[in-house]
């Protein structure tokens, strides 16, 4: 049933890029690619869908997406701060107009008292109406916390329905 509402959200996803002429690049951690595998499975997906990122560790998000190593050490890669410079990353380094970034706990280990299993930081970067030129610099970000129940399959499910239908929800209202 999942499976079936993703195949939704990407169709209604796709048809309001494409209206826009943006593309789409994805910035996952805890989905480990999940996100730009469901966009995958729409044919045609290359028309909006320009790259997808796959950050897990450290390491990669800065190598990849241009993470301040100093960002990660004040805050912890599953942050506010880290979400919104993997969005914003996943631009500077692709040539897409909008991107979307998860970093979270998926479990069963890895929590912790301020950052139980289950949480999970969103961003979502949409071209700015202040400039006429796109890319990260005229960006806008918007960044949420959730906090999901269930296993480790549940938490990655539940976040990239959740990264998806935000999105559409965004670009609808931009």
């Amino acid at each position: 049933m999942a499976h079936d509402n993703t195949s939704h959200l990407v169709e209604q996803l796709a048809d309001v890029l494409l209206q826009h002429g943006w593309m789409l690049a994805t910035a996952e951690s805890c989905t480990g690619g999940m996100i730009a595998a469901r966009c995958t499975d729409l044919s045609g997906s290359s028309q909006w869908l320009e790259r997808g990122f796959v950050s897990y560790s450290n390491e990669a998000k800065y190598e990849m997406l241009g993470v301040d190593p100093a960002l990660i050490a004040q805050h912890g890669a599953v942050s506010a701060e880290v979400a919104q410079a993997m969005a914003l990353g996943a631009l500077r380094h692709s040539q897409a107009q909008v991107s979307l970034a998860v970093t979270g706990v998926a479990g069963p280990t890895g929590g912790s008292k301020d950052k139980p299993v289950g949480t999970v930081w969103f961003a979502w970067a949409l071209p700015s109406d202040t400039g006429p030129t796109l890319g990260a610099e005229t960006a806008w970000v918007k960044t949420e916390c959730l906090h999901f129940n269930g296993d480790r399959a549940a938490v990655r499910e539940a976040t990239l329905q959740h990264a998806l239908s935000n999105l559409l929800h965004w670009l609808r209202q931009h």
